[in-house]
C-alpha cells in the first residue's frame, strides 16, 4: 500500500469526491481531506491510500492535472516526522 499526498486542491473537494476521482485509477483504500482543527475548513490538501500499482497509475494520471480550477500535485507521501524533533 502507498499513501499519496494530494496538494493544491480546491476548497470544495470532499473526502468522497477525492475518493471517487482516484477510484478512476484503481482501488482506493482511504481518502481524506485535511481540515483546519478550529474552522473545520479544508486546508487544500489530502491523502489517498491505494495499492502500489494503482498508486503509480494515479500519480501518473493526476499529477499536474487541472481539477476544479486548480492544478493538483500528486506524489508519494513522505513518512510523518516526529514533531518534537522538528521544532528547534
Amino acid at each position: 500500500m502507498k499513501s499519496l499526498f494530494v496538494g493544491n486542491l480546491s476548497w470544495s473537494v470532499t473526502d468522497e469526491t477525492l475518493k471517487a476521482k482516484f477510484a478512476e485509477f484503481g482501488n482506493v483504500i482511504s481518502a481524506r481531506i485535511i481540515k483546519d482543527k478550529f474552522s473545520g475548513k479544508s486546508r487544500g490538501f489530502g491523502f489517498v491510500d491505494m495499492e502500489d500499482a494503482d498508486a503509480e497509475k494515479a500519480i501518473a494520471g493526476m499529477n499536474g492535472v487541472n481539477w476544479d480550477g486548480r492544478d493538483v500535485s500528486v506524489n508519494e507521501a513522505k513518512p510523518r516526522a516526529d514533531r518534537r524533533e522538528s521544532r528547534g
